[in-house]
């Protein structure tokens, strides 16, 4: 009976999607899908990550990569993206969160938690534009994090109205003046994902020809005169560097040089304040908690930012004109290294499955969040000490939204010069 209950479901299946157009090729949530199988219908063995359309529009039409093979509606995907897009083997898939934190974490959480895929060894890398401190790296260049750092969970002060000795609007949550390690923990400050994948994919990634732009020569030109803007002046590289995430789109020198500090002071002086973007940590929340229920594997995750734009003015240019009216003419070629640079690393993958990708990479430095809650102690934050605390000894011992003690010394960077 079991048997002839598959035959009449998969007939039932077959039936409706031979009532769509060809072109759409889509599976779509049904009753169908639910009665006719006990297991995930995919395994993919990548899965690319995009936050907007023009991220995403540029993994389609591909002829030899046709990432729309297949597309399967998922319930709680954004309702501008509700699909995730496959190839016809099933073993790569592409989909869009919006964008934003909200948009990320719902998006990512309802995907992680389909029963249509399996995603227990699938390698996630999310691949976006972002803005980048020329201190690090310049417009077209693709960087790599080992850190994402949530750099605006803080307090805020209009710069109006702070005191007189502070050196920026923005305060650690539950500290009193800029600087001070946060006693405030939500867990979702900072990640740290495999830095031996992370390396990896920079040698995938370096193997491609990246695309620049004249109007990005020009732009760049102008962050000369600085020194420390050396790195804005070069060509695209591909840098090692880490992501910082904020709801709010912002831009200049002192509100960059402040989330730097962040940056620094949140990784004890380990992380590179590179590029600025609104969703990854997130996205990475969502991953973390799935891995908690071995729905997925987060020593499988890549965070891959291209840029699109500095992140500050280059001397004597105005903040407002370095945000909205400046040509920059990085967004072109961010959006096109994201598959030039992404290509590479998905071949890599998938050409070096059997030997080496599928048992998955080993990481050699602590992965997870800061209460260290995937095992083992957090190289970062206030549990990065010899006394190795598990998630239920610092539940147990210190709340979330509880005051904590740390002392970090970490050199932070003069917002005013």
């Amino acid at each position: 009976m079991r048997f002839l209950g598959l035959l009449l479901a998969c007939a039932a299946l077959l039936q409706a999607a031979a009532a769509w157009p060809q072109n759409l090729r889509s599976i779509y949530h049904s009753e169908v899908l639910e009665r006719g199988y006990g297991k995930a219908l995919f395994s993919p063995k990548v899965v690319i990550v995009s936050m907007f359309s023009p991220e995403a529009e540029v993994w389609y039409d591909i002829p030899e990569f046709d990432v729309l093979a297949i597309n399967i509606s998922v319930p709680g995907l954004s309702m501008l993206y509700p699909d995730v897009h496959c190839t016809a083997d099933g073993e790569i898939c592409q989909l869009t969160t919006g964008e934003s934190e909200i948009n990320a974490a719902t998006t990512i959480s309802s995907l992680v938690a389909s029963p249509y895929f399996n995603f227990s060894q699938t390698y996630f890398m999310i691949a976006g534009i972002a803005g980048v401190n020329p201190e690090v790296a310049t417009l077209g260049s693709v960087t790599f994090a080992k850190y994402a750092v949530q750099v605006a969970l803080q307090y805020e002060f209009d710069a109006r109205e702070m005191p007189t000795n502070f050196t920026t609007g923005y305060v650690p949550l539950g500290a009193t003046t800029p600087g001070q390690y946060p006693t405030s923990i939500y867990g979702t400050e900072v990640f740290e994902v495999n830095e031996v994948l992370r390396d990896l994919a920079v040698a995938f990634a370096n193997t491609a020809d990246l695309n620049d732009s004249a109007a990005a020569v020009a732009y760049r030109a102008n962050y000369a005169p600085a020194l420390s803007y050396l790195a804005g002046t070069k060509e695209p590289s591909v840098v090692p560097c880490d992501v910082a995430t904020s709801d709010v789109y912002y831009s200049g020198a002192l509100l960059s040089e402040a989330f730097e500090n962040t940056t620094t002071l949140l990784t004890n002086g380990s992380g590179i304040y590179c590029t600025t973007a609104q969703e990854d940590n997130a996205s990475l929340e969502a991953f973390l908690r799935a891995a908690m229920h071995k729905r997925v594997d987060f020593s499988r995750i890549i965070v891959m930012r291209t840029t699109s734009d500095f992140d500050r003015p280059y001397p004597g240019e105005a903040a407002s004109e370095n945000l909205f009216w400046a040509d920059q003419g990085g967004f072109e070629p961010a959006i096109q290294n994201i598959y030039l640079a992404g290509i590479k690393v998905v071949e890599g993958i998938i050409e070096g499955w059997e030997e080496t990708f599928s048992k998955g990479i080993t990481p050699t430095n602590y992965i997870g969040d800061i209460f260290g809650t995937l095992g083992g102690t957090p190289d970062f934050g206030p549990y990065s000490s010899s006394d190795s605390l598990s998630r239920r000894d610092t539940e147990a011992k210190i709340p979330m939204r509880r005051r904590v003690r740390r002392d970090v010394s970490v050199t932070m960077k003069p917002l005013l010069r």
